[in-house]
């Protein structure tokens, strides 16, 4: 059947003068809204803020707060609580967790000091070995994960108490003095040691922790291992589809998660000056690592946050702990206060997720 060629042109004639724009749809954009959009680009603005507004305040009510030498013992405190956070942090950054941190660095300390005074290799080769040790346990917890498809959580809160539990077995729960290590392997405290800059004392360690918080900040953002690292955390599923080997990416952070663990054992000889198979970090290591995480604002779910907010994350910690105790309050509102920081943390990480949601 013919169409009319009437009706065609009086059709065309009813359009004449109507808006030819596609329908747009603008959001409007409030100065809330343009501030979580901010704070979404830029996770570690909000601990940085914390932090500045803490130490004003500490200052404020302490006159000598800001005195270098408290500043550094501040940094010294933090420097093993700040390398477990960098495992933590990655792996955390995958969507996982690491329950193991403290017990791998604790199982690695004592594994170099046992191999210098058992079974006698030099200072040196049993650094090395250490680090290798702790970069297997880390690898073991990443293949669970990633090749048997076991939970994270589940995972090395088994490896945990495997670990820390064999630790003890090892080492016959034996404490190597500090007297010792500094005649006989005096390599194994090494980051123990320090230079004194204008009268203030400052570990070699503050200067390792600053430095792996460097290296890692520009590895997770500026090389492709690092942009896997963010994918799979963010949907492991796209990530696979794009090309991203997601098992081989999950065993290599929670390997280098190990690496990083066993040097925070290494550090740990230094800084305490023994090696004790009883040392607190093997059961506190795991929450103070997890704690300087989340404050820092690195997402529990995965795929967003920076190393960088970590690092001030266990400052902020650090503040806290050295500032009410030179104010004189008792130390218990220490954790009142970090508790109070941690779920306001995770409340910020779930309205600025509204952002991507």
């Amino acid at each position: 059947m013919a169409a009319d060629p009437k009706a065609a042109t009086s059709f065309e004639e009813g359009l004449k003068g109507a808006s030819e724009k596609v329908a747009e749809f603008h959001e409007e954009r409030t100065t809330l809204k343009s501030i979580q959009h901010w704070l979404h680009q830029t996770p570690s603005a909000v601990p940085l803020i914390v932090l500045i507004v803490a130490l004003v305040i500490f200052g404020l009510l302490s006159p000598n707060f800001f005195k270098a030498m408290t500043l550094s013992t501040i940094l010294q405190q933090i420097a093993i609580v700040g390398i477990l956070g960098c495992a933590q942090t990655i792996v955390i950054l995958t969507a996982g967790i690491d329950l193991s941190v403290g017990a791998i660095a604790v199982f690695s300390s004592v594994l170099m000091g046992q191999f210098t005074f058992r079974y006698g290799l030099p200072a040196e080769a049993s650094i090395v070995l250490g680090l290798a040790f702790g970069t297997m346990m880390g690898g073991i917890n990443g293949w669970l994960v990633a090749k048997m498809k076991l939970p994270p959580f589940i995972v090395t809160l088994g490896t945990w108490q495997i670990i820390l539990s064999s630790n003890y077995i090892f080492s016959a729960n034996e404490t190597i003095r500090s007297a010792d290590i500094e005649k006989v392997a005096p390599a194994l405290q090494f980051w123990g040691q320090s230079i004194q800059p204008g009268g203030v004392k400052v570990l070699y360690a503050v200067f390792l922790l600053i430095v792996l918080v460097g290296v890692m900040a520009y590895v997770l953002r500026q090389t492709a291992w690092g942009r896997h690292v963010y994918a799979v955390g963010d949907d492991p599923e796209a990530a696979q589809l794009a090309g991203v080997q997601r098992d081989k990416v999950l065993i290599q952070v929670y390997a280098l998660a190990g690496l990083f663990c066993a040097i925070a054992g290494w550090v740990m000889i230094g800084r305490f000056g023994s090696v004790s198979p009883s040392a607190s970090t093997g059961v506190l290591g795991n929450i103070q690592s997890i704690t300087a995480v989340v404050i820092g604002g690195i997402s529990l779910f995965g795929g967003r946050g920076s190393i960088v907010g970590m690092f001030f994350g266990a400052l902020i910690v650090g503040v806290f702990e050295m500032g009410l105790k030179m104010v004189g309050t008792d130390p218990q509102w220490t954790f009142f206060l970090i508790g109070v920081l941690i779920i306001f943390a995770v409340a910020v990480d779930q309205w600025i997720r509204k952002v991507s949601g």
